[in-house]
Order: structure tokens, then sequence, then C-alpha cells
């Protein structure tokens, strides 16, 4: 047993199953399976988290229906797809661990642009987020249901599954049927909430009595959904008691939001607090004694984990995004290696990723299904070299204690004096103390492996030359881009600076200013609009003037949720298609927005502070010359053009393992 966290790494009887300990890899969709078959990756992906410590994995969704023909999901009634679930089951049962198929089908419900066509569901009413409207089931349709998604359970459990999980939360289809909102049925399933939990708990004692005792029965319930006729917390619990009384059910959890515009509810980011769901979960549990309760949403760091099963919030820590980043958080937790886990930092960039039909990415884990993933430390190269890289930003980071760990000798030159670049500032915004959590680690890495640090020192030629460099990463980062509607007369930082360099003015503030602080936004990134919430507490009024439709398109549609309810909750305005026209009137605090489609002019008025967040030019003085001296070069991170946090570590990676 783990003295760091015995209770998190102590032993538990699920039903007829012991688990090693209490870590729980949640189901998170990778997006590797592509015609419906088994993928090896997927496999090796499931197997890797069971190496790293997890004792339970519940799989993606899976199709378990005739009329489930996805070809994004494993196909289990498919003859050709036995061996792949055998082998799949397998190779998690040999790391001491179980594997769970979830069991779900997302009804009406969809969050990518477009309608379900072939959608089905309680009711034919539209869902909130596509407006599909499903075809309604007749009631001999949904007692289908019931046998068919019993028949599938049984194949998993013949393959070596240990069990299934019901998503019945998420605005999926079982939580349609259990809540008014979605289901005005007057049959069996429709009604009283007896009725409308009904197909939820007759599959409870159907895959019961199908696949006996010693199968493991797990049901994800929603929690609250914040909409109008949705579930809250008294119809939540009232649905516990419901599934309680099956006598069917091994486990419980709970999540949060629904497909609509709380559907960024169940991915929750650091604007709120830190495990919000935990004590809710543990007050529900209350009313199915005797069932083990998992722990769910916004967990990150083991001691959480400990403390909710020491104080009895729950049994297991089921953790979704911080196994995609450290498949190996368990594993380096229970041997007291906390600072070597590459944390989650909750920037859903691995749900937008799937959401768009991508495979599973992680802003802090640039190698998210490799084969040998779990607990990875680079091969030593061939030759040891000197190499330089320019820039301590995440990019720099990451080549530089890779590069070390294959045994390089490398110096780092960076132009600030700490390390981070200007996700240390982000860092330091509303919402983004999580992003802190990549370069820590980085910096960390890099320090155990013998990386040489010079802070304050803008690398020249002839600073690459004092070392000796026989290669250069240059990770310089870029510098900001003017509008091309500003006039040239203008390009005046102290008059019109960058967002970035608003906001490092600003960080720690709390003097209120008079006046309107206006943002020009053609970034549409996390980082303009948590500027923008500084901004909030600093000046009267903030408004966010943008060319596009809307605000943050280059954000998950879960984060775009949560910027637009901080805009709306402090009042800061947001003028669509607009670009500010510039005339006399500026100099009186007067700026003129102009339609794109010239379709008029909103004047505002009392404007002090006048900031745009652009796209960026790239830093790169230093190529030219460097290839002119014949230097191997690789030029990353935003130095190569403008990219996302996910493209800087990737690229820094493999800059890392280059020579």
């Amino acid at each position: 047993m783990s003295t760091a966290y015995p209770n998190l790494f102590s032993p538990l009887q699920l039903g007829s199953v012991r688990l090693r300990n209490r870590l729980v890899h949640a189901s998170m969709s990778t997006r590797y399976v592509k015609a419906g078959d088994v993928p090896a990756k997927m496999i090796t992906y499931h197997a890797n988290r069971a190496r790293g410590g997890a004792s339970m994995i519940v799989t993606e969704p899976l199709n378990l229906l005739p009329r489930q023909r996805n070809p994004q999901k494993v196909m289990v009634l498919d003859p050709a797809n036995a061996e792949g679930l055998r082998r799949w089951a397998e190779a998690v049962r040999a790391h001491d661990s179980h594997l769970i198929g979830q069991i779900q089908d997302p009804g009406r419900g969809r969050h990518q642009p477009g309608r379900v066509h072939d959608a089905f569901g309680a009711s034919a009413l539209a869902d909130d987020l596509s407006w599909t409207v499903p075809h309604a089931l007749e009631t001999d349709e949904v007692a289908q249901l019931v046998h068919d998604f019993a028949q599938a359970a049984r194949i998993m459990r013949d393959a070596g599954f240990s069990g299934v999980e019901i998503s019945a939360g998420h605005g999926h289809l079982f939580h349609q049927f259990l809540a008014v909102r979605s289901n005005v049925r007057t049959d069996r399933y429709g009604g009283d909430l007896a009725g409308r939990a009904r197909l939820l708990t007759d599959l409870c004692r159907r895959l019961r009595e199908v696949c006996g005792a010693d199968f493991l029965i797990g049901v994800k319930l929603p929690g609250e959904d914040g909409m109008p006729d949705g579930i809250d917390l008294e119809t939540s619990a009232a649905i516990t008691r419901l599934v309680h009384a099956t006598g069917a059910v091994d486990y419980l959890t709970w999540c949060w939001g629904a497909h609509s515009p709380t559907l960024d509810w169940h991915l929750p980011d650091l604007h709120g607090a830190r495990a919000p769901y935990v004590d809710k979960i543990a007050a529900l549990g209350t009313h199915a004694p005797g069932i083990a309760i998992g722990a769910l949403g916004l967990i990150t760091d083991p001691n959480e984990g400990e403390r909710f099963v020491r104080e009895g919030l729950a049994d297991l820590v089921m953790l979704g995004r911080p196994l995609v980043t450290d498949p190996a958080w368990g594993l380096k937790a229970q041997a007291g290696r906390e600072a070597e886990i590459r944390y989650c930092v909750s920037c859903n960039t691995c749900w937008g990723a799937i959401v768009g039909g991508n495979a599973l990415a992680c802003d802090n884990n640039p190698r998210v299904g490799a084969d040998d993933e779990t607990d990875w430390r680079p091969a030593r190269a061939a030759q040891s070299r000197r190499i330089a890289v320019v820039g301590a930003g995440p990019a720099g980071l990451e080549a530089a204690w890779v590069a070390a760990a294959r045994g390089h000798e490398v110096t780092v030159f960076s132009s600030g004096a700490e390390s981070g670049g200007k996700l240390r500032l982000h860092a330091a915004l509303p919402g983004g103390e999580s992003l802190s959590s990549v370069y820590d680690y980085q910096k960390l890495r890099a320090d155990a492996h013998g990386v040489r640090f010079e802070f304050g020192v803008r690398a020249g030629i002839d600073e690459l030359r004092s070392i000796g460099a026989e290669a250069v990463v240059l990770a310089c980062g870029a510098t900001p881009a003017w509008p091309r509607w500003l006039p040239d007369d203008y390009h005046d930082l102290d008059f019109f600076p960058d967002v970035r360099t608003v906001a490092a003015r600003f960080v720690g503030r709390s003097v209120r200013e008079s006046g309107t602080a206006l943002i020009v936004d053609q970034d549409h990134t996390s980082f303009t609009y948590a500027t923008a919430v500084l901004l909030a507490k600093v000046y009267e009024r903030v408004v966010i003037a943008t060319a596009r439709e809307g605000v943050a398109a280059e954000e998950a549609l879960v984060n775009r949720q949560g910027v637009q309810r901080r805009l709306a909750k402090l009042g800061i305005e947001v003028k669509n298609f607009c670009e500010p026209l510039f005339d006399d009137g500026l100099a009186e605090g007067v700026v003129t927005l102009m339609n794109v489609f010239g379709a008029g002019r909103v004047k505002i008025e009392g404007v002090t502070l006048l900031t745009h967040a652009t796209p960026r030019i790239p830093r790169d003085e230093l190529v030219a010359p460097l290839r002119a001296a014949g230097v191997e070069l690789a030029v990353i991170g935003d130095c190569q053009a403008p990219r996302s946090l996910l493209v800087a570590t990737g690229e820094g990676y493999r800059a890392g393992m280059r020579w």
C-alpha cells in the first residue's frame, strides 16, 4: 500500500471484483476507431492507462444496438470484432485492471454543427443545441432497446469485459427520457418520474438477469442540467433512489450539464472552483446506501483523490482528462513521484479534438496514444551534440528537456527573467492558473537533465557561437502584428498596445479606472477573453469588437460557452461584424465601429484604453544568418507562425527528438 496516498491506493471490493486501488479512467472518446473495428491503437491506449495505475477503465461509447452504425464507434454486434474485443479486455486485465464497456446513445443530442437525421428519442422535441428533432420511439421500440443493450452486454461479458456503465447523463438518450423537458410521453415510459426512469431501471434489472451476479453494472446519472423542466438535485436524488431500488447496480457517479447552453458544465475549467461537484455527489450518494460512489469532475491532483476517499466522500476517483495527459498518473503518485506528473490544465483541447472528428490530443502531452507512452523516457541519442534553444516558452522548454534527456548538452537562452514565455502571463490571468503546470513540468525535467539556462539574454549569433552550438532550436516567439486598418501614425504602443501588453500592465491591480476599455479582437483565443475579464475588474465598461459573427472561434464549444457566460455576467459588450474606423473623434475618446458589410456604424464614447488582439508576426531575424552559417536549425512555436499551445508542445517534442 502506498504510504503517500494510503486511501487512494487501497483496494476495494466492488461487487464480485476486487480493485487494487480506487483510481478509475472515466470514459473518454479517442477517435481511433475508423470503421467500427477494434483498432490496435485503442487497445494500447487503454493498456497504457492500466499499466500506469488505473484499476478500472471505462471505454468510450460503443455501438451496441443494430441501429447504431457510427463508424467511429466499435460495433460490438459485428462477429468480426469478437477477437478484437477479447484482445482489448485481455490487454487491460494483464495489468490487474478491469475493462468496463459504456452503454450510451446520444438520442437527439448533438454538439457538432448540423442536425442528426436518424436520431431517435423519448419525444419529438428539438435538441437545445442542434435543434435536431428525433423520431419518438414507439413503446415496443423502447422495450427493444432494453433487450438489445443487454444482449450486447452479454457479448462483452463473454469477451472478458468486467462490466458495463450506463451513461444516463450529459443530455444523452437516458437523460432525455428522465427529464420532463424532453419527455412528454403518455405511455409506461413517460408521465411521472418512475415512468420516465423506467427505461433506465428496466435496463439495470435486465443487465443483471442476462449477465449474472459477477458482472459489474455502473450508472452515470445526471446531477443537475441547469435547464427549465430538467434535472435538479432533488430530481436527481429521486432518480438515485429508483436506481438503488433495482438492487442491480454496483457503482454510481453523477455528471453535470446537458446538450444545451450548460454543455460546458461537464468539463469545468479553472474559472470556477476545483472539484466543484464532489460534495454534491457525496450528498446524492446517501440516497444509494451500499453502492460504491465515484467522484467526478475537475479532479487533477492525487491529494484531492486521497482526501475524497479518506473523508468518505467517494469510494472511487474517476479521472478522464488527467489520464489523457499522463497515463502514469497513478503509478507516479503511488511511488511518491508527484513532481513528475504531467498535470491536466483543463483547457479542453482534448474535447475539441474529438468533437472535431480528430484523434485525441492534449496540450500538455505531445505523445498521446504512443505505444510506449506510459512513464516514457526518451531513448539516448547515438551521439551527444551541443544544442542551443532560443526561447523558454513551452515550445523551447519541451525541446530542451527532451534533447537533454537524450544525452545532448543543451543551453536555453531567454530574454525574460523566468521560464514560460507568454504562457506565464496567461497563467496569471483569470482562469489561467493551471497553465503553469505546463512550463513547471518542463522546467523541472530540464533541470533534472542538466539543461543550462541563460535568462535575461537576447541571444544573437555571438552568443550561439560562444557555446559552440552545433544545432539551434529557434523558439523565440512572435511580435504583435498591426491591424491592417490601423493608420501608420497610430503605430504607438503607448496609445494602442497589444492585448498581451495590456494584460501584463493590469495583472494584480485593483484600482478602478474610469472610462471604457475597447478590445479589437482578431485573436479569438482564451487569452483575449481572460484579459477582458481582468479589465472588467478595472474599467467601468469593457467592449469587444470583432469582425466575426461571435467570439472565441478558436476555442472548443465548451470553452466558448464559458466565455460567453462570463462576458454576459460581467456586462462586457460584444460588437460583432465590426472594425474600428479611425477618424478625428479618436483624440476625444470616441471610436467609431464600422460594420464590415457596410450596414452601419456604432460610436463607442469615453474610450480611455484601446487595445488590439491580432495575429502575430514571427520573430525570425536569426534564421537567415544561421542558415548562411550552415548551422542545423529547427524553427518551432510562434517563431514559425502563430499557433496554439497544442502545436507548440508537439513541435518542441519533435525538435527534441530530431538529433
